[in-house]
């Protein structure tokens, strides 16, 4: 899954203003970008976005820049076996093509900006369709020439429960991964701002709270209160839904105990396998920022289906 939450906010800031859209559409070997990977370029020269890690981007703005001033669509391809790939510089082994279209009516139609945003808002997803031979894009499925689908998926997200120690490392590191996050715990003394800066803080009850995120596929959910009263209902909610990971703190005595709670409250035991405990890849981790990174390892794997 692209990572374009930027691409698209700067599309809805700068909406009505000439612009161009660059978007990998096929990738070879080590790659640097994955498919679907968007840079929206300004005519002033502004853009957003990533299209090749820094390689190829100087080489993409000048192709923006006359797209922008009229010129056709392109889809433009650099490789290690291409002689002008290694002069914009890129020496990592992979081969990418990339497709430069200005966003106007007939080419990216900048209300699709606009559509996108909705159905990641909404927790659903958007696809666009692009003729490979022409460069105009669509919701509609089109059935002649080649075509590039793209898939807009709701932004991932990350429900902590329990704002502990770890939690505090674990939200910054969660900010720097551009994953939205949300503290749960109904404990006030422990859920402050002062604590948790720049994160969203919600007191209900841990069930009450999951529950009303509707957590899908493309958000994590997980419990470090320690605190059966919090963790157990949390888990129960977080069960309930299609969460993309779930994950519980504690000892793998603690967790069969855990196990035994939850099936006699009624929890499946394919539902119980779901849960990732002791939480987090095995790294040896100590102390609350180790934890964090093995358990935000463990949360970007099942994303990206390494379970």
């Amino acid at each position: 899954m692209a990572e374009n939450d930027s691409v698209i906010a700067a599309a809805q800031a700068w909406k009505g203003e000439p612009m161009a859209l660059a978007t990998v559409v096929s990738t070879w070997g080590s790659a640097p970008r994955p498919r679907g990977s968007h840079m929206l370029v300004h005519a002033d020269g502004r853009f957003e976005g990533s299209v090749s890690g820094g390689c190829v981007e100087n080489d993409i703005m000048e192709t923006a820049a006359q797209a922008i001033a009229g010129a056709p669509f392109q889809v433009k391809r650099y490789g290690v076996a291409d002689t002008d790939a290694w002069e914009v510089g890129l020496p990592c082994g992979g081969e990418i093509a990339v497709m430069v279209q200005r966003v106007a009516a007939d080419g990216f139609d900048p209300e699709l900006f606009d559509r996108i945003a909705q159905a990641r808002g909404e927790g659903g997803s958007l696809i666009v369709h692009t003729d490979l031979s022409s460069g105009l894009s669509s919701q509609r499925p089109l059935e002649t020439g080649e075509v590039f689908v793209n898939r807009y998926d709701p932004p991932r997200r990350l429900l902590i429960v329990g704002a502990v120690q770890i939690a505090q490392a674990l939200s910054a590191l969660a900010a720097t991964l551009g994953v939205e996050t949300v503290v749960i715990d109904p404990r006030a003394r422990f859920l402050t701002a002062e604590r948790f800066p720049g994160v969203t803080l919600d007191d209900r009850w841990p069930d009450e709270a999951i529950a009303a995120y509707r957590p899908g596929p493309a958000t994590a959910v997980v419990t470090l209160s320690h605190d059966t009263k919090i963790d157990d209902p949390a888990l129960l909610a977080a069960l309930a839904s299609p969460a993309g990971y779930v994950g519980a703190l504690g000892s793998r005595r603690s967790h069969a105990a855990r196990r035994e709670r939850l099936a006699a409250a009624g929890v499946s035991p394919g539902d119980l396998d779901r849960i990732d405990a002791p939480v987090g890849l095995d790294i040896g981790a100590i102390g609350p920022s180790e934890i964090a990174l093995s358990i935000a390892a463990a949360m970007i794997g099942a994303w990206h289906d390494r379970g």
